[in-house]
């Protein structure tokens, strides 16, 4: 069993930048590959980013490349997402999820889901 817990959304302005935090219980957080998802009003959860178990791999959308960083420390229990160049269509909820899998970008590979952080971005 692991829990997520997000942290770090907020309301920034366009050309801003946010970190994201999701701090995970019980001692296996290392074993899984984890990722950032979101999700805007009205629309489908969409993937945004992973990274592997030991930090080594990660992939973006292509929506976020060049503009956002995953990055993990399994010393600390804690993923991150760095976003930076913020645009209004960056607004959603954004989740951070643990999969046994750990080159998966499918929602449905991730068994255990935090329960979002608001990022809001104003133009």
């Amino acid at each position: 069993q692991v829990q997520l817990v997000e942290s770090g959304g907020g309301l920034v302005q366009a050309g801003g930048s946010l970190r994201l935090s999701c701090a995970a219980s019980g001692r296996t957080f290392g074993s899984y590959g984890m990722g950032w998802f979101r999700q805007a009003a009205g629309k489908e959860r969409e993937f945004v980013a992973r990274i592997s178990t030991g930090g080594g791999s990660t992939s973006y959308a292509d929506s976020v490349k060049g503009r956002a960083t995953i990055s993990r420390d399994n010393a600390k229990n804690t993923v991150y997402l760095q976003m930076d160049s913020l645009k209004p269509e960056d607004t959603a909820v954004y989740y951070c999820a643990a999969s046994p899998w750990e080159y998966t970008t499918q929602a449905r590979d991730y068994r255990y889901w935090g329960q979002g952080t608001q990022v809001t971005v104003s133009s």
